[in-house]
């Protein structure tokens, strides 16, 4: 498996595919953000997708090509994954377990299970929940959709890049978040292969972005799994990654981290500025420009992922009150 057997065409055939099924992306321009960098910043508002995270596209792509054989669906998620297969899988009528390691904010368990899915915990990292969705496939004969590293995934992803380029043409930045790289790899291969000249930027948290070390590192590498306000964008990319790493590697012009505190700030701009509710992984783009981590170009789209956010603890950070993860 290679990064070449995932190409423009599959990212476009994958936009017909999930249309019916999803919500289009909604772009409006940032009148706080483009007042204070003096340019044009844009807010790409996946957040309103239906299972409140961009994951739904590259899950609903993937179901919709099972083998009509398939026993059911599992995957390893630290909740938007699971909580987008888990709709698309009863969308079709098929059995879903969602294997998740003890990391995982209750009320994304929660919206899982409400969707009809099981939901296994298993140990204390998505490496110890990925060997009992492993087993399923053996033992059960359920098919594994990996959160990030599969083309049908990567594809499913790339479409909000299609979705950026049909409405600015004439973008020169790209803000996306950072995790397996499933959603940036999709991203970067359909804008890049249309418009080279775009910076696609990756971001992420400093305690414990598998993709960062690993690119640092020149291979994949495990890291340990901290807890974060950008929950959904911990787990490592498997020591055996073959697309999601290379992509990165070639496709995305810069990887950015984050503090907790660069996170937190994020998140109450998007709400006090932008009138916006977001998880920590949806409000990275907003926090790397506040940090001043990033320098926008003149036609800049920063990507709002999710809005899965346990309410308290949101609460708690509007207000600057002192929260545990």
């Amino acid at each position: 498996m290679s990064r070449k057997e995932i190409s423009l065409s599959d990212i476009r055939a994958a936009w017909a595919r999930i249309a019916p099924h999803i919500v289009p992306l909604h772009i409006a321009p940032s009148s706080s953000l483009s007042q204070h960098f003096g340019k044009d910043i844009m807010l790409a508002h996946e957040y309103l997708q239906t299972t409140g995270a961009f994951k739904l596209r590259g899950a609903m792509n993937s179901v919709l090509q099972l083998d009509a054989a398939t026993t059911g669906v599992t995957a390893v998620s630290t909740g938007n994954h699971g909580r987008a297969l888990a709709y698309s899988a009863r969308q079709a009528g098929v059995p879903c377990i969602i294997c998740m390691s003890e990391l995982v904010p209750q009320n994304k368990l929660e919206a899982i299970r409400a969707l009809g899915a099981e939901t296994r915990i298993v140990g204390k990292s998505q490496d110890e929940a990925e060997i009992e969705a492993r087993r399923l496939v053996a033992e059960e004969g359920f098919t594994m959709i990996p959160p990030f590293e599969h083309p049908h995934v990567i594809a499913g992803q790339g479409t909000l890049g299609l979705e950026m380029l049909e409405q600015l043409p004439d973008l020169d930045t790209v803000l996306v978040q950072l995790s397996g790289g499933g959603l940036i790899s999709g991203i970067a291969l359909a804008i890049k292969s249309q418009k080279p000249g775009v910076r696609v930027i990756g971001i992420s948290m400093e305690r414990g972005c598998a993709m960062y070390a690993s690119q640092q590192a020149g291979k994949p590498v495990e890291v340990e799994e901290l807890p974060t306000l950008a929950d959904s964008l911990g787990g490592g990319i498997g020591l055996d990654n073959r697309l999601t790493f290379d992509i990165v590697h070639d496709y995305v012009d810069e990887l950015v981290l984050l503090s907790e505190d660069e996170i937190a700030e994020g998140i109450r701009y998007a709400y006090c500025r932008e009138q916006v509710i977001l998880e920590g992984g949806g409000a990275v783009g907003i926090a790397a420009l506040l940090a001043g981590k990033v320098t926008p170009g003149d036609r800049t789209v920063v990507l709002l992922s999710g809005k899965n956010i346990d309410m308290g603890l949101h609460r708690q950070i509007i207000n600057r009150e002192e929260y545990r993860l």
